[in-house]
Order: structure tokens, then sequence, then C-alpha cells
């Protein structure tokens, strides 16, 4: 039964993030397509933003009318609307609509909108419901939100990335017989884009798959009989059975517990006043290492790590690959979608508090961030363009920026989670300001200024 949980805990969790993850990995192929192109990415950036009214109105709700909200009921709904939304851009994915002379994939942001409502909304839902379960189908839970970045990455390696063809196609579409000989002589070099392994459309039935076997797992975890809650059959456990917490703040809560004659003066009176005085010495270690200006750095950190993650560089990531590629493109999206969980796992084996190690750390990101956004200020002609080595180059760097910059931002929760739950919660509002402030910074300046711009495979402009 336990096993049994656990997968379902993983399956779960996997549906929280994995439509707008897969949606990312994808667009190498779909940029290709609609006629928004390039930018995109810009668009998708500002419609995530958009989205979190879905748990902003939860939260208001809760804050509002607590106890009126039914988890179990705005699951389902949440649910239901996600795998509609997937189901319905299966079919008109690439339908467009003309506004104001222009044609737009109205039907693919839409329901991009609709699928990041449930994405965000998902975070203020579904580990509320996980909470009463034992903590150890939480793990497995966050392992499953790892791994909803990591699966669809790793699906679109194995779709590739198709190839491109440069072929003459003739302007003279519309040439009399009379100039037919004089027009017959302009051609021009235009890319065609080869089929990959298979089709956007298939990969969007993955997705929708994947959010129908989300619903099925929480239908299950909500039938199985006899599942352990975490407040269920509460009784007193001897401390001495206790075993050394894996979080400073559990450690603190138990020292609070112990009677006042053991947390007394630092004579030891036997194991118990030994683990408490281990325990309070870790906690006051931890916990009260911060100044409030470290604090404030901190969260400056976290507002600058996820307006760079979340909203400046993803809006420019075409244009900082493209030029090297389609395949270029394709790596650098799944690979670095794949680094998100793999530095998650990295910093539970290897969690490091240390400010300057994440000031290093951030430093660093930065570096390749902003390597990134020299490329993409380069398109269509950046450094290295037609050489393999500039192509390993811009996705390595894309790997190590949003690999670097995961693990600060881990770090950087789990220090605010144990600090307080005011702090953590400031710590969200902090998430939310960078990724807002680097979402609208860039989307001017993608769509409205053009300060990036567009390339052709096929074009031999750029300047030997």
């Amino acid at each position: 039964m336990a096993l049994a949980v656990h997968l379902l805990a993983c399956i779960f969790g996997m549906g929280s993030w994995i439509a707008i993850n897969g949606l990312w990995v994808e667009l190498p192929l779909i940029v290709n397509v609609l006629p928004e192109g390039w930018d995109l990415p810009s668009y998708l950036t500002v419609i995530i933003q958009l989205a979190n009214v879905g748990p902003l109105s939860v939260t208001l709700l809760h804050r509002f009318a607590p106890g009126k909200m039914k988890e179990v009921l705005a699951i389902y709904i949440i649910l239901s609307i996600g795998i509609t939304a997937c189901l319905l851009m299966v079919f008109l994915w690439k339908e467009t609509t003309l506004l104001a002379g222009e044609l737009h994939s109205t039907a693919f942001l839409i329901l991009t909108f609709f699928l990041s409502l449930v994405d965000c909304t998902s975070s203020v839902t579904f580990l509320p419901f996980m909470m009463r379960l034992e903590s150890m189908y939480i793990t497995t839970y966050f392992i499953g939100e790892g791994l909803s970045g990591f699966v669809p990455g790793l699906v679109a390696l194995s779709q590739g990335a198709g190839m491109i063809k440069c072929v003459n196609v003739s302007k003279a579409a519309n040439a009399t017989m009379d100039n037919l000989t004089d027009a017959a002589s302009h051609y021009q070099l235009e890319a065609r884009y080869l089929p990959a392994n298979f089709s956007t459309q298939t990969f969007l039935i993955f997705l929708t798959v994947m959010m129908v076997f989300c619903l099925l797992a929480f239908v299950f975890l909500t039938r199985v009989t006899g599942l352990p809650h975490k407040n269920s059959g509460e009784e007193q456990v001897p401390d001495r059975a206790l075993h050394v917490s894996s979080t400073e703040l559990e450690l603190t809560k138990h020292v609070s517990k112990q009677p006042a004659e053991s947390q007394g003066s630092g004579r030891m009176k036997g194991p118990n006043s030994k683990l408490a005085t281990e325990a309070q010495a870790l906690a006051t270690r931890v916990l009260g290492g911060y100044s409030r200006q470290q604090l404030l750095c901190l969260y400056f950190l976290v507002i600058w790590v996820n307006s760079l993650t979340n909203g400046i560089l993803p809006a420019v990531q075409s244009y900082s690959c493209l030029p090297y590629g389609n395949t270029a493109y394709h790596l650098s999206a799944a690979l670095s979608s794949m680094a998100n969980p793999g530095a998650c796992i990295i910093a539970l084996i290897l969690p490091n508090r240390s400010l300057p190690l994440l000031g290093f750390l951030s430093l660093l990101g930065t570096t390749f961030g902003a390597y990134n956004m020299a490329m993409a200020a380069l398109s269509p002609c950046p450094l290295l363009q037609d050489s393999s080595t500039g192509s390993a180059l811009i996705v390595l760097s894309w790997i190590l920026f949003t690999g670097s910059l995961s693990y600060v931002k881990v770090m950087s929760g789990i220090i605010f989670r144990d600090k307080s739950h005011s702090a953590l919660v400031w710590c969200g509002a902090a998430v939310q300001l960078g990724s807002m402030i680097g979402a609208l910074t860039m989307f001017p300046l993608v769509n409205v200024y053009a300060i990036f711009q567009t390339g052709d495979s096929c074009s031999t402009s750029c300047p030997l």
C-alpha cells in the first residue's frame, strides 16, 4: 500500500507543472509555425505572470472566507480545466486570428493562459492536500514536481528538433507572360522545416495523457482506505525514540517542548538533556545566524534571480539560440529544463546555507545569463555562429545558467522556511515580484521596440 501511495503522490506531483514545462521545451518546434515566431517566448512569460490571479484568488479566499473553499473540489476543478485546455490545444494550437491587421495565434495563447492558471494554482492547492498525509509522501510529491520538468525534457530529446532544408523559391508567382523570362531569374533561398521524429500534436497528446494520469492519481489518493494521516492517532512518543530531525525548525520545536529542568544549566541529566542541548545549539546557530541586513540581501537575491530565470532570459531564449540552429535551441530548452530538477537534487544531497556561496553562484549564473543575453542582442549574427563550438557554448551556458540559479532559489527557500512562516511568505512575494519585473521589462523591449532581430537559417547576410 505504501509503495502504491508513493507512486500516486509522484504522479500527482508531476502533474502540477508538466503542462507549462512541456510547452517551454516544445517551443523550438512551435516558434517555426506560429506567426509570433521568435517573439513567442516573451508572450509566454507575461501570460504566466497574469495566471498568478489563480493563486492570488485562492489566498484571498482563505484569508477572508476561511473554511469556505473545499480543497478536494478545487483540485478537481483545476485538473479538469487543465485536461480540457490540453485537449483543445491538440486540435487548435495552429489556429490563427487576424487582429489589427496581423495574424496572431490567439487559440494557443488563450489555452496557454488556462494551463498557466492550472499550474500556478496547483502551488496553493496540491501541497495543502498532501499535508494531510505522512511526511514521507510529501517528499515523494516534491520528487514528482521535479520530474514535471525532467520528463517533458526527456520526451523532447527523443522527439528531436527536425532538420532545415534550404530551397530556391521563385518570387515571380504573379508574373505575366510578357515578363516571365525576366521574372524567372528572381529566386531566393528559404528555409523549409522537415518534421521531427514525431509531431508537436503528438507531444501535446502526451501532455494531455499526463494530465489525465494526474487526475486519476488524485482520485485514488482520495479513495484509498486506511491512508495514514499526520494527525491521526497522536500519542506521546518517548523522547529517547526521537531521531534527529531533517530540519532545524523541527529541532527547535522539539526543544521548546522539553521540561524546564532539562533546558536549564549546562549540566547533563541524561540522553534527553543532551539531545535538547545539541538541538538548541544547532537551531540557534542556523536560525539565529543571519542579521537583518543579511536577510534583506537574501530577499534582494531572490528578486534578482527570479527576474532572470522567470522573466528576462526566457523571453529571449529563441533569439540567443535559434541563430545557431534548431538543434541548439532544442537542446538548450530541453537540457536547461532538466537542469532545474537536477539542481534541486543536488541541493537535497549537498545543502549549503553559506551566503557567500549563494552570492557567488548568483554571480556565476548572472554571468552565464549575460552571455546568453549578449548573443540574443547580436542576433541574427552572434559570435561563432557557424561553428559547433558556438552551438556547444550556448547550450552549455543555458544549462549552467539554469542550474546555478536554481540551486540558489532552492537554498534561499530552505533558509526562509526554517527562519519563520512569515519569512517564507515574504520569500514567495519576492519570487513573484522578481518574475513580474522580468516579464514586464522584456515584453515591450521584444514586442514593441523590437530591439532583438530575427534571422533566416538560409540567409548569408552575416559578415564572415
